[in-house]
């Protein structure tokens, strides 16, 4: 298949710097880093430890253009249909925005109605957390448990536990989202059904892990307070009014959301109630905020000076052309600890893709690259081994708040200088020479010196973005989780897929729906025999505790 222009031009760079050291970049450049970063409100993006220069940067830049970045920008901003598969708008940056203009889909205004619900949140968050809506015994609702899956659970899970320092004093979240019975029962022990609030996030109330664990926590309830207490302690994020009324659920208190909102896009709708009865409605504006600033951003900032722009095409460059299939995230900030969780969907399910916009399959490039991390110092005595000394090289997505929320002691500044040492040592790395001088300068032999050297020594040229916020506040995160979006649907414009659709989820709930009567009824499967043999197998065994258990 011929190449494009911009990936004849970027084949060349590649064959160019295959082999060139990011040490010999900064030797020959002492500017490299004022050049290669990036300043936006209070975010600071550092992309010099990169493996690249300007005629590679120019290269991936002629890539934007080539595939009309610029348009479908705008394509996504003006709720024209991008997401071709299901015939949807995707408007998520609708929901944070303040500019007062409108957003039209098939020339309809969606900002009256996104507004309306956002008033809606904010009434309901405000009387909960002020103690006017009251539970059926009259007490104040101080546990909020929001059952949900996939978006619907890990946008509110991330962002509750990121901004733990801005919750009410007298109110505890929770989260149920696996089927496993486990996450109910755990969750259930630790509340009193007088004051907790169940908030059952499924837009079409039909989905079979939300809906089995919300009748779980419905019996509890009842059994506790009887049948009259639902109205009471159940909310819904949801459009299927008809079925939230059957489950027991004030309908006024049915808080909707829209198809042109994807799940693991949709923290900023309905489904962020969670997050406004932890924080208080007006932190979770300063959150919605943060990422409109973002969207503006993205939206006007010149491509070579456009932060999830260039995360992209170095993301690009790294996937397609050194051919690295995966990256990390490490925030080194405890309240972060979910936000690689998070981000795996948002990039996974996002642009693991294999079929093309013009609905032909790829076969000649890769996609979605595997993601993976967590929150530092933690696994640097984990994974960071591999980073530093694994065959393959690993990008990494450093991200710290300069001050911390919680300043105690000498802890920040170990932690600071612990992220800022592990980006300098993946990009310096050390020679074996150099191994080889400082075992001989801590009086090792020369025999245990050959013997240990190669292992002391590290490759380097691994490269890192470093991103530095000047304190995780609402306002920052909805900056950074705004840029991953914006990041992911850039390089899907340049994958030629489409980022909103998630077909790959399908099957295995199809076969699941098939397979689960035949363990509860003991008929025959059909199957492949792997499969049809494992059935039996925990059929039986599932008896026998039953058996027992009688």
């Amino acid at each position: 298949m011929a190449v494009s222009p911009a990936v004849a031009k970027l084949m060349d760079e590649y064959k160019r710097f295959a082999d060139i050291k990011m040490n010999d970049l900064f030797n020959k450049d002492h500017q490299r880093a004022d050049k290669y970063t990036i300043e936006f409100e209070n975010l600071t993006f550092d992309y010099s430890k990169n493996r690249f220069d300007d005629g590679v940067l120019q290269a991936l830049l002629a890539l934007a253009e080539e595939h009309h970045l610029k348009e479908r920008i705008e394509d996504m901003f003006s709720g024209k249909k991008i997401n071709v598969t299901e015939n949807r708008a995707v408007l998520h940056t609708a929901l944070r925005n303040f500019s007062g203009k409108s957003v039209c889909v098939d020339g309809n205004d969606v900002m009256p109605e996104i507004r309306r619900v956002l008033a809606k949140m904010k009434e309901f968050s405000e009387s909960v957390r002020n103690g006017s809506f009251k539970g059926y015994t009259g007490k104040k609702l101080k546990n909020i448990v929001n059952i949900g899956i996939g978006g619907s659970d890990l946008g509110p899970y991330m962002v509750t536990a990121a901004l733990k320092k801005y919750w009410a004093k007298d109110i505890n979240c929770y989260f149920i989202s696996n089927i496993d019975g486990t996450a109910c029962a755990e969750v259930l022990g630790q509340i009193n059904p007088e004051e907790t609030l169940f908030i059952v996030a499924s837009k079409t109330f039909t989905t079979i892990e939300t809906l089995t664990n919300a009748k779980t926590c419905r019996e509890w309830l009842v059994k506790a307070l009887g049948d009259k207490a639902v109205a009471n302690h159940f909310v819904a994020l949801s459009t299927n009014a008809k079925a939230v009324a059957e489950f027991g659920i004030d309908t006024n208190n049915m808080f909707e959301f829209w198809d042109f909102v994807g799940g693991r896009y949709s923290l900023w709708s309905a489904i962020g109630l969670s997050i406004a009865l932890a924080i208080g409605y007006d932190n979770f504006e300063a959150l919605l905020k943060g990422a409109e600033a973002m969207d503006n951003h993205f939206r006007t900032a010149p491509f070579e000076k456009n932060i999830p722009v260039i995360m992209a095409l170095l993301g690009i460059w790294y996937n397609d052309y050194y051919n690295i299939h995966r990256y990390a995230v490490i925030p080194y900030d405890q309240y972060l600890k979910f936000l690689p969780s998070y981000l795996q969907q948002l990039d996974m399910e996002s642009n693991g893709k294999s079929v093309r916009l013009d609905n032909r399959k790829i076969t000649d490039y890769a996609t979605g690259p595997a993601l993976f991390g967590g929150a530092g110092t933690d696994v640097q005595h984990s994974f960071f081994q591999l980073l530093h000394q694994g065959t393959e090289p690993v990008p990494v997505d450093f991200i710290i708040p300069a001050v911390s929320q919680n300043e105690i002691g000498k802890h920040h500044e170990i932690l600071l200088a612990n992220i800022l040492a592990q980006a300098e040592a993946l990009m310096k790395g050390k020679s074996i020479e150099e191994a080889a001088a400082e075992l001989r300068e801590k009086g090792k032999s020369e025999e245990e010196i050959e013997k240990l050297k190669l292992n002391k020594s590290f490759d380097g040229n691994r490269p890192s973005n470093m991103f530095i916020i000047d304190k995780l506040t609402p306002f920052a995160l909805g900056m950074l989780i705004a840029m991953y979006e914006h990041k992911v649907y850039t390089q899907g414009v340049i994958w030629e897929i489409d980022s909103f659709d998630q077909w790959g989820v399908e099957l295995g709930k199809q076969l699941a729906l098939k397979i689960l009567p035949e363990l509860e009824s003991g008929v025959s499967a059909k199957h492949d025999c792997s499969t049809e043999k494992l059935i039996n197998k925990v059929r039986n065994i599932r008896a026998k505790e039953v058996k027992k258990a009688a």
